[in-house]
């Protein structure tokens, strides 16, 4: 079922023991609690939109095996909508009963956005020689619409992040962040992010950004970093 949005006080559902997050019971009806998307996957459930990734063609994201089936891999995009991966938009032809074996579920992988329909079917695609599975490094979630202030006006903030850090990083448009790197730029990095995160809204961020990174030196990069990092950011 196609999910919808709702407000509280709407009707979801006859059935209380579908119940979920989101959903409020009286009179043995079940009703939504707060303005969101119906997922009806299991439980009833209604998933609040503010704050969340709203995917487009052509974003760059990081996304996560959530399940797999006979010809795709769903995909948690950390949107109220799943991503789905055909077998075909694998970099190599592989069959369906190896599909396993090159991402399983809890793997991250960097994908593409290919398409997204009227009914929000979200079709995602690995077709390009920067995309492939993250098999190193860490990653973190920050508020989706805190991306444009973490890359900065031109790539301004995260080329200064990167540059103090000496770390490869990654921001996917979803909110998900690849950072690969000695651990002690690691850590910085992470630790720098999230005050980005948390004070996207104020003014002078990038002075105060700049002075808590200055003074703080960190190892070399790890070479075996993927150079994936810097193409995407370019």
């Amino acid at each position: 079922m196609d999910k919808r949005i709702v407000i509280p006080g709407d009707f979801l559902s006859d059935d209380v023991k579908k119940a979920g997050e989101g959903t409020f019971i009286r009179e043995g009806k079940v009703y939504a609690n707060l303005y969101g998307l119906v997922n009806e996957k299991n439980k009833i459930r209604v998933v609040p939109i503010s704050g969340k990734y709203f995917p487009s063609a052509g974003d760059l994201i990081i996304a996560t095996v959530s399940e797999i089936t006979y010809s795709n891999w769903i995909m948690d995009i950390k949107s109220p909508y799943e991503g789905l991966l055909h077998i075909s938009e694998y970099p190599r032809r592989i069959e369906s009963d190896e599909m396993m074996k090159y991402l399983n579920v809890g793997d991250s992988v960097l994908v593409m956005v290919k398409e997204v329909s009227p009914s929000m079917k979200i079709e995602l695609t690995m077709r390009d020689s920067r995309l492939k599975p993250i098999t190193n490094g860490r990653l973190i979630e920050v508020t989706p619409s805190k991306v444009p202030r973490i890359i900065g006006r031109g790539g301004s903030m995260i080329s200064m992040l990167k540059n103090a850090t000496k770390c490869n990083i990654f921001v996917g448009q979803n909110g998900v962040i690849w950072i690969t790197g000695k651990e002690k730029g690691v850590n910085k990095a992470i630790e720098t992010i999230h005050l980005i995160d948390t004070q996207a809204h104020t003014n002078g961020l990038t002075e105060r950004i700049s002075k808590f990174l200055k003074g703080n030196e960190t190892s070399e990069v790890d070479h075996k970093s993927p150079d994936i990092l810097n193409e995407l950011l370019d």
